[in-house]
């Protein structure tokens, strides 16, 4: 399945205020994570609404865009109105 959603959206989002979520592992963003991003591992997605603000948007990003995806779709089901899916952090070059 095509990402319609491009790096060109992701960083006009992000200038206006989007939140950038990385849903890998702890050990994985420690290792290296994209500006600004907020740790949030796929294991740890119920807790977003302790840590997101569901009235912004969401961008997600992992490795290739599989965690991403999950992630997106819990969080569309806990009521998060705009959440978009990065893929792969490969993706991004704001």
């Amino acid at each position: 399945m095509l990402n319609s959603f491009s790096n060109h959206d992701a960083c006009k989002l992000l200038a206006e205020g989007a939140q950038l979520v990385d849903v890998r592992s702890n050990a994985e963003f420690t290792r290296g994570a994209l500006p600004n991003a907020i740790n949030l591992p796929l294991q740890s997605i119920m807790a977003a609404d302790n840590i997101l603000d569901n009235n912004k948007v969401v961008i997600l990003y992992c490795v290739t865009g599989a965690r991403s995806l999950v992630a997106k779709n819990y969080l569309m089901q806990m009521g998060f109105n705009e959440v978009y899916d990065l893929g792969s952090f490969k993706n991004y070059a704001c």
